[in-house]
């Protein structure tokens, strides 16, 4: 692929203020050829959501806003500012051919005037004050048709509440502080209860949902690039209007971010995991906005480590050619150019909320965050394993793996791909996640970190089939043992109401850091019998030849991969991953070891890969069956195996007796 225009992100180093200027930079420049004469519009492919053309050209107009702006207000400089100067007028202006249209009930336009707002009460002179005085008119207008509508009872609510901090930091008699205030009352019931230091766990708070009581969405939204942003965003607006709230905002960002900062490993790559991760670098965004807000980190992190953990996950993207266009725009994706992985809203410029990750900019030059020195991922501070209560998580940083376990979050409406976003054991940030292409076969459903089952008692085949099922809302999920050297997850799915499977997720032992176990319990009351395919975490598909390390058309195999009963391997540039059968109540290792050759683009890092998978049957000879599975995972350094590793893959776990208690 040619890249035309990115030049000053791809190979940026990202070590200095004016490397993260340029690479900010490099990512507006693009979009001067897809902006309209007026400005107010961006078009940059034909992809489509549920939302209409307008939106979609505005949002493409907004986003770099969150960049843009926090480039201006540290004192940078980009000539092309001028485009959204002008755009700002055309597109609230109704006479105007590129008039963005005022919001209706749950509309996208409520979405995108977050960063508008940001950019007028952020920086206003550059923004407003010189517009004319028709256009402030229009500017105000078009701000105040979200006010009174209905909305999405979640993070939604703070885009009505940046329209109003705008139209007050412009003194607009449209202003509603009476909204404003309902809508905050209504986000401070989304905030969860902190969870205090207990035995050898240290304390986590700061968590909010994504939306009220019975929601179990905690992703990114919840973490960085919504509410965290936000809160810190309205603690500078407010903070002489409101200063206990912004200075209540502001301590919640300093207890969030002690465990934020798990979500990312030593080279500074995130852990993929919910949705919305087209906005691939935005999961940095709340420690980039402690330098915007001025909010200094929480002992015993230094501002060292802020700068370390947004300049080193800068540089894993700066890495990767396989995000933009041709055209230098950035693609719809993860990893690469991938639409299998998206939601209905993932629009072509929704990857640009991306822009908050330089947030940082807003801060000048004599900021902490810029003259302290870059410093690593604070191993010698930090626990390598810290459970999460608020988001039923696990976090693991061990033997070089970054990963959690999980339990205990599903989606409160028909997302896409909401099982494997939500629903999977574990995730990673060498090895991701796949989404499912299908569900006819194995290489379709691509469940890696999942437990698929398929009923196969006699007789289904005499219908139109059965297909896999995977796990899509825990039950009874619970961190066990915290502040114990046995923490460990346990909760319980249903794939049909007369099969109950209950398991337990045990995090890397002492004797066995490459590795964590499941254990299931499967119950079919009613004598359903079952397929059984468990897998691991996928990694890269190819060989060292460039082949496929599996073929599923032909079954041709290339070196690196093994397969026997009880085991399987597969060994890439992209990493080692693995399971193993484990014997379970006396048992003996029966389940066969299979490499799938998942569907091409399931996986959100690599759009070829290999699924490692233990196929079995459960509930044959009685109610009740069994299963334990050791999993292991060692990334690359530089596309090659640590030394060792082989000694690590003998290094087994052990099913712990509390599992049976």
């Amino acid at each position: 692929m040619v890249l035309l225009r990115n030049e000053g992100f791809l190979g940026n180093p990202f070590t200095t203020r004016e490397d993260v200027e340029r690479g900010c930079i490099a990512l507006l420049e693009p979009l001067a050829a897809h902006t309209s004469a007026g400005g107010a519009l961006i078009d940059l492919s034909s992809t489509a959501t549920h939302y209409d053309l307008k939106a979609v050209a505005l949002e493409a107009f907004a986003r770099p806003l969150w960049g843009l702006t926090s480039l201006l207000l540290g004192g940078g400089e980009y000539a092309g500012a001028e485009r959204w100067i002008r755009g700002l007028a055309a597109g609230t202006d109704p006479k105007s051919d590129e008039y963005w249209g005022g919001a209706k009930a749950k509309d996208q336009r409520m979405v995108e005037m977050s960063p508008l707002s940001f950019a007028i009460a952020m920086k206003p002179d550059v923004f407003y004050e010189n517009q004319s005085e028709e256009s402030k008119k229009n500017i105000a207008a078009f701000l105040e048709t979200c006010i009174g509508k209905p909305m999405p009872d979640t993070n939604w609510l703070w885009f009505r509440v940046f329209a109003n901090l705008a139209l007050r930091s412009i003194g607009s008699d449209l202003f509603n502080p009476s909204q404003m205030e309902k809508d905050l009352a209504r986000l401070e019931t989304f905030q969860l209860p902190p969870h205090e230091a207990t035995g050898n766990a240290a304390a986590s708070a700061g968590w909010s949902r994504d939306g009220p009581e019975g929601v179990m969405q905690l992703d990114y939204y919840s973490g960085s690039f919504a509410i965290q942003f936000a809160q810190l965003t309205y603690s500078i607006l407010a903070a002489k209007s409101d200063p206990e709230r912004a200075e209540r905002y502001r301590e919640r960002a300093r207890d969030f971010v002690l465990d934020l900062i798990y979500y990312f490993d030593d080279e500074g790559a995130g852990i993929p995991f919910g949705r919305s991760m087209v906005y691939r670098f935005a999961i940095i965004s709340t420690f980039s906005a402690l330098a915007l807000a001025d909010v200094a980190p929480p002992a015993p992190l230094q501002w060292g480590h802020i700068k370390g953990l947004v300049l080193r996950h800068l540089r894993t993207w700066a890495k990767n050619p396989d995000i933009f266009r041709s055209d230098g725009t950035l693609n719809i994706g993860y990893g690469y150019d991938n639409m299998n992985m998206t939601e209905n809203y993932n629009a072509p410029g929704s990857p640009y909320w991306c822009m908050k990750a330089f947030a940082c900019l807003a801060a000048p030059a004599s900021h902490p965050f810029w003259t302290s020195q870059e410093l690593a991922w604070p191993n010698d501070l930090f626990p390598p394993i810290k459970a999460i209560p608020d988001a039923g998580h696990i976090m693991c940083r061990s033997n070089g793996h970054v990963f959690l376990l999980s339990s205990g979050q599903s989606a409160h409406y028909a997302l896409r791909h909401a099982q494997e976003k939500y629903g999977k054991f574990s995730y990673s940030s060498t090895f991701g996640f796949c989404c499912s292409t299908g569900d006819l076969d194995l290489e379709q459903v691509a469940a890696d970190s999942m437990l698929a089952v398929r009923d196969i008692t006699p007789g289904v085949e005499e219908g139109d089939g059965e297909t896999w099922r995977v796990r899509r809302v825990p039950l009874d999920a619970r961190i066990v043992g915290r502040g114990t050297n046995d923490v460990h997850l346990r909760s319980r799915w249903k794939p049909w109401h007369d099969v109950d499977v209950e398991t337990w997720l045990v995090p890397p032992q002492p004797g066995s850091p490459s590795w964590y176990l499941r254990v299931h319990k499967i119950v079919s009351s009613k004598g359903r019998h079952l397929g059984t395919s468990e897998a691991g975490w996928a990694t890269y598909g190819q060989s060292e030849d460039g082949r496929a390390l599996v073929q599923a058309f032909s079954g041709e195999t290339s070196r690196g991969g093994d397969q026997a009963i009880g085991w399987t391997r597969a060994n890439t540039r992209g990493g080692c991953v693995g399971v193993v059968d484990i014997p379970i109540k006396g048992g003996v290792a029966q389940r066969e070891g299979k490499l799938i050759q998942s569907d091409p683009n399931s996986n959100v890092i690599f759009s070829r890969s290999v699924l490692p998978s233990l196929l079995g049957s459960a509930c044959q000879d009685g109610n009740t069956t069994w299963l334990a599975t050791a999993v292991f995972g060692i990334p690359t350094v530089d596309g090659k195996l640590p030394a060792g590793w082989e000694k690590e893959w003998q290094k087994r776990p052990e099913v712990p007796a509390y599992v049976f208690e």
